[in-house]
């Protein structure tokens, strides 16, 4: 069986090697592909594709460029992502539109998108109309996902399943749809690829709302980001909504004021909130929604038709990305 640190090595060699992702006239259309897909990352989405489909089939290098065309994808989302939020660094690097600019990067993105598919198209399969649908879907739903994530930013409260559904959209489908496309490509049962589907729309809600919590309640000494980002942004997460839900008199007061300020300084403001979000349970909530969803997943994981010795890698990969505490 393919291991995930076997399938990151693949990905990476066919990025470097793979004719479509190198650079070439006019350079300053293809430098910026080249320089996002060479900020690393863990590969993680592509490398579920692999899996995937070396669950139902010995020969994974099937997959091989249909996990390229998804890694693509998510890095174009990822360059047009950073331009919305106006974001300087990406991985510790400067985004594509602050080290080149605006045009160069929103063109750049633009060509990735189109090389995805061309990417994808060089998938062989008699199933090939079911991947293309499935790749259709979860990149149409990830523009929706952005898209209720900005106009959230314009409201004061967001509702909770709104929320869930935009983190779905955002984050779980393109975990979903990898480890489905990828069991098509093997040749699993519609009911197969389906159960897998499932398990990673559940996954990645699991791992966003662990996310959300670590913002706030991660270790110091492992998380790798300064604490409270999300609550000195004003970001709505799953604790602020089920914060604002659960407040009653002088707390919600008080957290909605909180919520509303933009301090120069946020410290104070980081620790009154995450004294509230404690002092209301929010932590526990978080915590018990993640194992829910977590639940959820390994239900549908379960189900799948498969010896279980062949379902231990992608297991032991999905345990392990939802024990991370950073």
């Amino acid at each position: 069986m393919l291991t995930l640190s076997e399938s990151r090595k693949l990905i990476e060699q066919e990025i470097s090697h793979n004719p479509l992702l190198q650079v070439r006239p006019p350079n300053r259309l293809y430098e910026p592909l080249k320089y996002i897909l060479e900020l690393g990352g863990k590969r993680l989405r592509p490398s579920m594709v692999l899996l995937a489909c070396n669950l139902f089939a010995e020969n994974y290098i099937q997959a091989l460029p249909a996990a390229l065309a998804i890694e693509v994808f998510h890095n174009f989302t990822l360059i047009h992502d950073d331009i919305m939020d106006r974001s300087d660094l990406r991985r510790g690097n400067p985004t594509v539109h602050k080290k080149w600019d605006g045009n160069v990067a929103i063109l750049a993105g633009d060509a990735m998108a189109i090389l995805s598919y061309q990417l994808l198209a060089q998938t062989q399969s008699t199933r090939y109309s079911e991947i293309l649908h499935s790749f259709n879907k979860l990149a149409i739903e990830v523009c929706e996902g952005q898209q209720f994530d900005m106009d959230f930013e314009n409201l004061q409260e967001v509702p909770l399943p709104d929320y869930l559904r935009m983190i779905e959209l955002k984050t779980s489908v393109l975990i979903a749809g990898s480890l489905k496309i990828g069991a098509i490509i093997g040749d699993a049962s519609p009911n197969d690829a389906d159960r897998l589907y499932e398990f990673g729309r559940n996954i990645g809600l699991a791992f966003q709302i662990q996310d959300d919590y670590l913002d706030v309640f991660g270790d110091p000494k492992h998380f790798q980001k300064v604490l409270g980002g999300d609550i000195a942004a004003n970001k709505k997460t799953f604790l602020t909504i089920q914060a604002l839900e659960k407040a009653q008199g002088k707390d919600a007061t008080e957290l909605k004021q909180w919520l509303s300020l933009n301090p120069a300084n946020p410290e104070e403001k980081i620790r009154r909130v995450t004294e509230i979000l404690r002092d209301l349970g929010i932590d526990q909530l978080a915590r018990a929604a993640q194992e829910a969803y977590y639940e959820q997943a390994f239900e549908a994981f379960n189900e799948l038709n498969l010896p279980s010795e062949r379902k231990s890698v992608l297991k032991d990969f999905a345990v392990d990305l939802l024990k991370r505490n950073h």
